[in-house]
C-alpha cells in the first residue's frame, strides 16, 4: 500500500501510522534559517476549521496579580471530515494558602459558528472575539455555571509564528503534505475581567500569554510527547513549546520559542530547548514526569547581538495530572489505546517561582517571575 494510503487509513482507524521516517516530515526550524520568526498581525490569527482531521485550539494562559493562575481554553476538532466536536475548557489554579482544590470545567459546544473574517469563535453561551484592532481578545463563557467567563487579554507584546509561515508539515512529498503543525503565540499580554465561581467573582487583572494551535492531523500522529514552558516576571516573557514525533517520523525533535522584554521581542526561532533535567516514575499511568526542567534560549537580535535565556530548576510539587481521555467512555477510550498505543495524559506545574538568566549583548539580567509548565505525554 502507498505511503499517502496508509495515512489515510491511521488517520481514520486511529491506527499506528507505518514507519515513514525523519524525512517525511520538514521541520519549521528549516525556515528560520533565512527567517527566524515573522511578526503577526489580525489576519494571521483566523480559524482555519479544516474540512479534514485536525485539532484547532485557543488557549489564554492568565496569571492574576491575587495569585490565580488559570487557562481557559477553546478546541475545535474534525476526524475525517466526517465528524467535528468543540469544547470549552476553563481551569483556575487556587494559591497553596487557600487551600482548595483546582476548579474545572468542561463543556462539550453547540451550534458554533465562525465571524465573517474567521477571526471570531461563536458556541451557545459563548463568544471569543477579536477586536477589529487586532490587541485584545474578550471571552465569555455562560457555558458553565461553576465558571463564569468574562474576560479581556490584551497583547502588551508583538504576537510572532517561528519561520515564514510557521509550518511544520509531515508527508513524503514535501510538495503535497498529509499534515501540518503550526502555532502562533501572544508571548506577552495583559487581562482584565472575572471568572465568577459558586464563591464569587475572582479577579484575574495580571499577566497573560494566548497561543493559536493548528494540528492539521490526528494529535498522536504528529506528536508522542510535548514539553511547554511559560514563564512571566515583571519585564520579561520567555516561551518554549516541543514536541517529540512518534517513531513513524523518526523521533524528530522540534523545539520553538521567544522571548521578549517590555514591549519587544528579544529573540523568537527554533535555536531553543527543553528538558527534564530530574523525573520520577508514575508507576500508576507509567509516565515519568519531571521533577527539575532546563529550558534555553540561543540566538541573535535584530541588531546582531548575541542572546542566551535560562530558566532552570526544580518544579513545586503542587501540580495536577489529567487524563486526557477522562470524558470519552471508557469502552471507547480502550478501543483508541489499544489501536494507536496511546496512553495520554498531561502534567500541568501552574506556579513555580523560578529566575530567568538572560544576556542580550554583554548585558547579563536575573529576574525572578513565574513559570507555568507542562509535560504531556501521548505515546512511546
Amino acid at each position: 500500500m502507498m505511503s499517502w494510503a496508509k495515512q489515510k487509513l491511521a488517520d481514520v482507524a486511529g491506527t499506528r501510522e507505518p514507519i515513514y521516517g525523519p524525512e517525511a516530515i520538514q521541520s519549521v526550524a528549516k525556515q528560520t534559517e533565512a527567517t527566524p520568526y515573522t511578526e503577526l498581525t489580525r489576519k494571521d490569527f483566523t480559524w482555519s476549521h479544516l474540512n479534514t482531521t485536525c485539532v484547532e485550539t485557543e488557549v489564554f494562559y492568565l496569571m492574576s496579580d491575587g495569585g490565580q493562575v488559570a487557562f481557559v481554553q477553546v478546541i475545535y476538532s474534525n476526524v475525517a471530515g466526517l465528524r467535528t466536536t468543540s469544547q470549552f475548557n476553563c481551569k483556575i489554579y487556587y494559591p497553596k494558602s487557600a487551600n482548595k482544590p483546582n476548579l474545572w470545567s468542561s463543556d462539550q459546544l453547540s451550534n458554533i459558528d465562525f465571524s465573517d473574517d474567521e477571526n471570531s469563535f461563536y458556541a451557545d453561551n459563548l463568544a471569543v472575539e477579536l477586536s477589529e484592532d487586532g490587541n485584545t481578545y474578550t471571552i465569555k463563557s455562560l457555558t458553565n455555571q461553576a465558571s463564569v467567563v468574562n474576560i479581556a487579554v490584551t497583547k502588551t507584546a508583538p504576537a510572532f509564528h517561528v519561520g515564514k509561515d510557521g509550518n511544520t508539515t509531515f508527508g513524503t512529498d514535501p510538495e503535497a503534505p498529509w499534515g501540518t503543525m503550526r502555532h502562533a503565540f501572544w508571548p506577552r499580554a495583559s487581562c482584565s475581567g472575572t471568572i465568577t465561581t459558586s464563591d464569587g467573582a475572582i479577579d484575574l487583572k495580571g499577566k497573560a500569554a494566548f497561543i493559536h494551535c493548528l494540528q492539521g492531523m490526528k494529535p498522536h500522529h504528529a506528536a508522542a510527547k510535548w514539553k511547554f514552558c511559560n514563564f512571566q516576571s515583571e519585564n520579561y516573557s520567555a516561551i518554549a513549546m516541543e514536541f517529540i514525533t512518534p517513531p513513524s517520523y523518526g523521533s524528530t525533535v522540534v523545539t520553538i520559542g521567544g522571548i521578549t522584554k517590555g514591549n519587544e521581542i528579544v529573540w523568537a526561532g527554533s535555536t531553543c530547548s527543553a528538558a527534564w533535567s530530574k523525573v520520577k516514575d508514575d508507576s500508576e499511568v507509567g509516565w515519568q514526569p519531571p521533577e527539575a526542567v532546563k529550558f534555553e534560549w540561543n540566538g541573535k537580535t535584530n541588531d546582531g547581538k548575541d542572546v542566551t535565556g535560562l530558566v532552570e530548576g526544580p518544579l513545586d510539587e503542587h501540580y495536577d495530572r489529567v487524563d486526557i481521555m477522562a470524558e470519552v467512555p471508557g469502552f471507547i477510550k480502550q478501543i483508541v489505546a489499544g489501536a494507536a498505543g496511546t496512553k495520554p495524559y498531561i502534567y500541568q506545574y501552574p506556579k513555580n517561582i523560578i529566575s530567568l538568566k538572560i544576556k542580550i549583548g554583554e548585558e547579563e539580567v536575573v529576574e525572578e517571575g513565574i513559570l507555568y509548565a507542562e509535560a504531556t505525554f501521548i505515546s512511546e
